[in-house]
């Protein structure tokens, strides 16, 4: 049987031209390649916040040498044990000012829900290393563990008494030459000092006139007449002494918090009520897992934190059933709440523990505040 005549030439059919859409689309997409391929080594003006390292501070934490130590100490015969969690979170930020990420990683950043593209200067402003920003948070910080310390105590029932000092002097403020670094302020205008908002508050309704700073210098009670600057941020006037103020604590209790590598005073909150949990009789948590964030103040009162959203998936990677949110951040929750988080709302310490109590205890839920719709 002959299959094949080779006698017979059989030539190709002609190839058909490429339509003038599918050139345009070829080239479309090789122009996009190129161009998505340069912006890889473009700088941009964003950094990326991602949930960071969660922190049980009922738990464990490493020091400085690598050995695992307890987060919160307090003495052993207060010392108890709980079955729960109560988690501290953090934000990590992708980027700084020496190093961007790329266009190409912020694009993927900006389609993940836990990750939030933001303005650089909103995280390192402007004139600020990284360094510097490091060195301000690791104050933060440590300024945050004595609120909360304070608080606990206060809270359960201890006399905490606190000194408001001068820690810093600006030299071209209005209390140049006339306060020292390390004067403990003890009045304004006649009023004693509870606060340091107490402070602000009587320069702010001075209205720019002179006030009365009483204080102790070396244990010598004396007075100075200042009259603060007048400065305007955000369209709002305000009246200013010049100089930085901090409150040191004098705690009845030996309160050691381990935690290194973490800056900010967002976790004061979580601070105080794992130092409540370890000073108080049983469990307060129920062997639940609990998680949150907010600042606290020595009077126990929860403030607003950044990064909530990020923290939130962070609760949800660690297992947290139920998480603890400041009160003013509620607009940022809702609707952005994970499945199988809880959340409530709160602004003092003493409604954090109502929460735990009521979660430990089988309470109503549906009594306790929350974030609206979205919890």
């Amino acid at each position: 049987m002959t299959l094949f005549d080779e006698n017979v030439s059989v030539e190709p059919a002609p190839r058909q031209p490429w339509r003038r859409s599918t050139v345009v689309g070829v080239w479309s997409i090789a122009l996009a390649a190129l161009i998505l391929f340069a912006l890889t080594f473009l700088p941009s003006a964003y950094v990326i916040q991602q949930p960071g390292p969660v922190f049980d501070t009922l738990g464990t934490s490493q020091n400085a040498d690598g050995e695992e130590v307890p987060l919160i100490s307090v003495p052993d015969e207060k010392d108890s044990t709980s079955t729960g969690q109560l988690d501290l979170l953090t934000v990590q930020v992708s980027g700084n000012r020496e190093r961007t990420p790329t266009w190409l990683e912020l694009a993927l950043a900006w389609f993940d829900r836990s990750r939030a593209v933001v303005p650089i200067d909103r995280i390192f402003p402007a004139g600020q290393s990284t360094e510097q920003r490091n060195s301000e948070n690791a104050a933060l910080m440590t300024d945050s563990q004595n609120e909360a310390s304070a608080a606990a105590l206060r809270e359960l029932g201890y006399d905490v008494p606190q000194q408001i000092s001068v820690a810093t002097v600006d030299d071209a403020g209005a209390s140049a030459g006339l306060l020292q670094r390390g004067d403990i302020i003890t009045s304004v205008d006649g009023a004693n000092v509870t606060s340091v908002e107490s402070i602000r508050s009587k320069v702010q309704d001075a209205a720019g006139a002179p006030v009365t700073v009483g204080f102790e210098r070396s244990g010598i009670p004396d007075s100075v007449q200042v009259t603060p600057r007048e400065t305007s941020s955000d369209g709002q006037t305000q009246y200013l002494l010049g100089v930085g103020l901090g409150i040191s604590f004098d705690l009845p209790v030996d309160v050691t918090i381990q935690l290194n590598d973490v800056g900010g005073p967002s976790a004061g909150m979580m601070f105080a009520l794992g130092i409540i949990d370890k000073m108080s009789p049983g469990d307060l948590t129920g062997g639940n897992h609990f998680a949150g964030t907010g600042t606290i103040d020595a009077d126990g009162n929860v403030g607003p934190i950044g990064g909530i959203r990020q923290k939130l998936y962070g609760a949800r990677d660690a297992g947290a059933t139920y998480f603890l949110a400041p009160e003013a951040n509620c607009n940022e929750v809702v609707g952005h709440v994970p499945d199988g988080i809880r959340v409530f709302s709160t602004s003092t310490l003493e409604q954090s523990l109502t929460v735990l109590e009521t979660v430990r205890d089988g309470g109503d839920l549906d009594a306790l505040p929350t974030c609206g719709s979205g919890s």
